[in-house]
């Protein structure tokens, strides 16, 4: 299962390798159709400890690091290396797309 990545902003860098991670969503209420902001404070590890309040911050799941935290803070790798990850799925699925395109106008006709 690939792990989860969450965009926030930081609101604390107090502890030693370790940020406060704010994460809003939004969604739509389904009974008043209203659009509705939450947001959820995640503890997520910053190996270098470079982050500073206000950042804006990617992060995603991982191993158990402590009693709180089970993110990590991604780096620049890390997020270039997700970003290939995700083109390469996109070009095999349009290739399966296609494939399943032409068997079905095959059978078609």
């Amino acid at each position: 299962m690939p792990k989860r990545i969450l965009q926030g902003t930081v609101t604390g860098n107090q502890n030693a390798q370790t940020v406060t991670v704010s994460v809003e969503r939004r969604f739509t209420h389904p009974v008043l159709k209203k659009t509705i902001r939450k947001s959820k404070k995640y503890r997520a590890h910053d190996e270098t400890n470079t982050i500073n309040i206000g950042d804006v911050v990617r992060i995603q799941e991982c191993a158990p690091r402590s009693k709180t935290k089970r993110w990590e803070v991604m780096t620049p790798e890390m997020i270039e290396e997700d970003r290939r990850s995700r083109e390469e799925h996109a070009k095999l699925q349009q290739v399966e797309d296609e494939q399943r395109h032409q068997e079905h106008e095959a059978a078609r006709h």
